[in-house]
């Protein structure tokens, strides 16, 4: 009977326990899924997703590629994109290159079929991948951004000189200019003229490979943002300046910044207008993105809600008010959204009278070029609800003309004056 009761007993503990792992509540925890047919892939190439569990209905699309040697599971593990994903809720995409090129498998910016628009390799597969996302998981068309490191950095330029009307903006993480390398026989570690330190072409010239890589486009552009380490000795960081070269001349912009700034220490960062910034990382070798780096992307890109690239549209009202004196004055800016929805990132463009110089701002940050001015929202006032407002203001010098600013434009909108 001790026998028979102590069966019993412990077949009960068995039952009670396999009811206990049935009936607790199951994790959902999303994983990096391989997809093997999603299109036209020339490029041979591979494709994991990674696609969080909690997602508006129509998600941004990241496309997060890889260095030479790597791989996209790679990527996946050593970069802080699927982190990323989780908290903001964006679909990544995460290429494979198949492409043999001495140090490993690249992404294939040499050829000439990877430099036109549709003419085949990697570029084409990764428009695939891109157009099998929005499909399966409803990606946002108007939210696909491109980024990667080393090769994959130089396929984000690839990528936004290619497909303007695909990607709304980029991160190049250690890359080169769009159609540095002149062939195979060009890409490194051979003697390779594009990384070889010495590669200085004009502006003009840069720029003309962006635009005869599709001919005769004439929509918006990408935003592009360039980073690169000040002690890069695989990709020598002269290189940045030819990628700001080309894309300042792609939007006509002049190679001065607009405004500079330090935002961690040893970030220097330079903004030309609102279209292009760039990166130099004091003392950095070939080891980006680095911690915190993937998230100052995504702010760039507006996934984050504190960019300017997508912001909500709205209609507007801007009350301007004038202290002057001498030869200074402040003006305080007080922007209303006029509209039924909420302003969810912004951006003020507006003129200065002539003379006028800004040294001085508060609540927004300012770029300025030829008296244009663009201010964008800080951390603490991107969102503007519907009859609410926000106030902004600077400080300027004139030279007699001290009138407010006029011509004010909300992402994109113009704005009644009051």
């Amino acid at each position: 009977m001790t026998t028979r009761g102590t069966v019993l007993t412990t077949l009960v503990s068995i039952l009670i326990a396999v009811a206990g792992v049935l009936l607790a509540p199951q994790a959902s925890a999303a994983s990096l899924v391989e997809v093997t047919a999603f299109g036209d892939n020339p490029g041979r190439m591979r494709m994991h997703v990674y696609v969080p569990d909690n997602r508006p209905a129509k998600p941004a699309i990241v496309v997060a590629m890889h260095g030479c040697g790597g791989s996209g599971p790679g990527f996946y593990s050593g970069s802080e994109f699927a982190s990323l994903a989780d908290r903001h809720g964006f679909v990544v995409i995460y290429p494979s290159a198949q492409q043999e090129a001495g140090f490993g498998k690249c992404f294939d910016t040499w050829s000439d079929a990877a430099k036109r628009r549709g003419g085949g390799s990697d570029p084409v597969s990764i428009v695939s991948m891109v157009t099998y996302v929005e499909q399966r998981y409803g990606g946002d068309p108007a939210r696909v951004f491109a980024t990667g490191s080393s090769s994959g950095g130089m396929m984000t330029n690839e990528m936004l000189a290619l497909y303007p009307d695909v990607f709304k903006a980029g991160a190049a993480f250690m890359g080169v200019p769009f159609n540095c390398f002149a062939g195979a026989a060009d890409y490194p570690p051979g003697a390779s003229k594009c990384t070889g330190g010495s590669m200085n072409r004009t502006p003009q010239q840069w720029g003309d490979a962006v635009r005869q890589a599709y001919p005769g486009y004439t929509g918006p552009r990408p935003r592009v943002q360039l980073w690169h380490g000040t002690a890069d000795n695989l990709v020598p960081y002269s290189l940045l300046q030819e990628e700001i070269e080309q894309w300042t001349n792609v939007f006509g912009l002049s190679q001065t910044p607009t405004s500079t700034d330090t935002p961690r220490p040893g970030w220097n960062r330079s903004r030309y207008s609102d279209k292009v910034e760039a990166y130099s990382i004091q003392g950095a070798g070939h080891t980006l993105p680095s911690a915190g780096m993937a998230a100052a992307a995504l702010e760039f890109f507006g996934i984050t809600g504190t960019g300017e690239p997508n912001p909500t549209p709205g209609t507007c009202a801007v009350k301007a008010t004038v202290n002057a004196w001498n030869n200074g004055l402040t003006e305080q800016i007080s922007i209303t959204n006029t509209g039924t929805a909420p302003i969810n990132g912004w951006s003020l463009a507006f003129t200065l009278p002539g003379g006028q110089a800004i040294t001085a701002g508060w609540n927004a940050t300012y770029s300025v070029a030829d008296g244009k001015v663009t201010a964008r929202n800080v951390g603490h006032n991107a969102v503007i609800v519907p009859n609410g407002s926000v106030g902004v203001g600077f400080q300027a010098t004139h030279a007699g003309d001290a009138g407010a600013a006029s011509g004010f434009v909300l992402n994109g909108m113009s704005c009644s004056v009051g």
